[in-house]
C-alpha cells in the first residue's frame, strides 16, 4: 500500500465531525490498515499546510491544539510526512515565535533544509523569524 492522503482525509483523522461520520471512521480505519500493513501514509506539505489552515479558519482549533495534533501525527507509525526535518522545525519555530503564523513557519523551514540562508518576506511577522528578512 502506497498512499498518500488529501487534506480532507487528514482533518478526517483529526477531527471527529459529527456531520462526516463515516468519512471519520473510515479515514482512521486507513491509518490503523496503514500501520498494520508497515506502509505509512504519506501527508505531503502542501496537504499539511491546508490542514492546519482547514482546522485554524473552519474548526476553530487554536494554535496548541493544532501543534499536539501534528506532533501526535508525527510520533504516528502510521503517518508520514514529507520531509519530516521541515515539518519539526516549523513546528519549533510555531512554539518559540508565537506571533508567526504556521504557513510561514512552514516556509521558513523547507528555505532552510533547501539550503538557502535568507528567508525573504514583505511580512514584519515572518521576518522576526530566523534568517528572516523584511525586504524594502
Amino acid at each position: 500500500m502506497s498512499i498518500a492522503v488529501d487534506t480532507n482525509v487528514l482533518v478526517r483523522i483529526l477531527i471527529q465531525d459529527p456531520s462526516a461520520p463515516e468519512q471519520c471512521a473510515a479515514a482512521r480505519r486507513l491509518v490503523s490498515d496503514a500501520t498494520a500493513a508497515g506502509e505509512p501514509l504519506l501527508v505531503s506539505l502542501c496537504a499539511l499546510l491546508e490542514t492546519e489552515w482547514v482546522l485554524r479558519s473552519r474548526y476553530q482549533v487554536n494554535r496548541k491544539a493544532m501543534t499536539t495534533a501534528f506532533i501526535a501525527m508525527l510520533e504516528s507509525p502510521g503517518i508520514e510526512f514529507e520531509h519530516e526535518a521541515t515539518v519539526e522545525e516549523a513546528l519549533y519555530l510555531l512554539d518559540q515565535f508565537p506571533t508567526a503564523d504556521f504557513a510561514d513557519c512552514l516556509l521558513a523551514a523547507r528555505a532552510t533544509h533547501l539550503g538557502r540562508s535568507r528567508f525573504v518576506t514583505f511580512d514584519a511577522g515572518a521576518a522576526r523569524l530566523p534568517r528572516g528578512e523584511l525586504l524594502q
